[in-house]
């Protein structure tokens, strides 16, 4: 029995990420793009309202909207949260076949380039991971640990990962990375085909990946207003190791407020526009490297 008989591939849960609604949408147009012989592909549009509206949500993040509780309590009335229920419905209907894989194309504003974000260590990912990191020299790996069903879209099924892409800014298209982030789902697809037939890839037995273990919000006063901004030295430094005692913040009167840590990390998400409202300054990680 094939692991993968069916993948959604879903863009504009956030519906000012237009490099994945966009790319859906197109998707949709020329359904032979996404078409391989041994399983079925569904481009899917994630949150239509925020789409129309161009906007990251309209009322709540709906890519925060996947967990058990929320899919199975009938009072909830915001338009994301049913919105989730419909697309679950979509991927996971009852008493016929779901969806074993679930990619889920976003764009930030920081500079990640080409990152693939994985929920979990599933054996397939990891290889996944370790073959288009080896073939595509712009894609990083990143493991964000999140259970089944704890919110995510991508947490819905145990092949489930999700595109960063950046940085570009919310609302706006990048041809150049429009076109990368294209080309890195054919490889994903043609991977999955791959497999499926049972040939031989050359996957290296090692895996480079930043595995995500915390959050660092903005220094704030005690009327929760931000005092400082990110320090110049770290902006669009995404992946690139901190040390302790490096510049992090700059006070909005010019004073540097510097990494307290105790040993080196690799942030990501630095700055990113659609985190201030989470408290979130970057996310902190630490470089591994494991053996397959």
């Amino acid at each position: 029995m094939n692991l993968i008989n069916r993948v959604a591939i879903v863009g504009g849960s956030h519906g000012n990420e237009l490099t994945g609604v966009y790319l859906v949408k197109k998707f949709q147009h020329y359904p032979n793009l996404i078409n391989r012989p041994s399983f079925q592909s569904l481009a899917l549009l994630g949150n239509l309202r925020a789409i129309a509206e161009r906007k990251r949500y309209t009322e709540k993040d709906l890519n925060r909207c996947f967990h058990t509780q929320g899919l199975q309590d009938p009072t909830l009335s915001t338009y994301e949260e049913l919105r989730a229920k419909e697309i679950h419905q979509i991927l996971l209907p009852p008493n016929q076949p779901s969806v074993d894989a679930i990619i889920d194309i976003h764009s930030t504003t920081t500079k990640m380039g080409l990152t693939i974000i994985l929920g979990n260590m599933h054996p397939f990912l990891l290889q996944l991971a370790a073959y288009l990191s080896s073939i595509n020299p712009l894609v990083k790996i990143c493991s964000h640990h999140q259970p089944k069903n704890s919110g995510f879209l991508r947490s819905l099924c145990d092949l489930g990962f999700a595109i960063e892409v950046g940085a570009v800014a919310q609302g706006v298209l990048d041809a150049e990375l429009f076109q990368q982030t294209e080309q890195l789902i054919h490889q994903i697809l043609d991977y999955f085909e791959a497999k499926i037939q049972g040939k031989t890839l050359n996957i290296t037995n090692t895996l480079t990946f930043y595995e995500s273990f915390g959050m660092i919000d903005y220094p704030r006063g005690d009327n929760g207003e931000i005092e400082a901004m990110i320090h110049p030295q770290l902006q669009f430094k995404d992946y690139e190791p901190l040390h302790p005692g490096d510049p992090m913040f700059l006070t909005f009167t010019g004073k540097d407020i510097f990494y307290a840590g105790e040993t080196t990390v690799y942030p990501i998400f630095i700055n990113e526009a659609a985190y201030y409202e989470k408290g979130i300054a970057m996310h902190l990680t630490q470089k591994q490297l494991i053996q397959l």
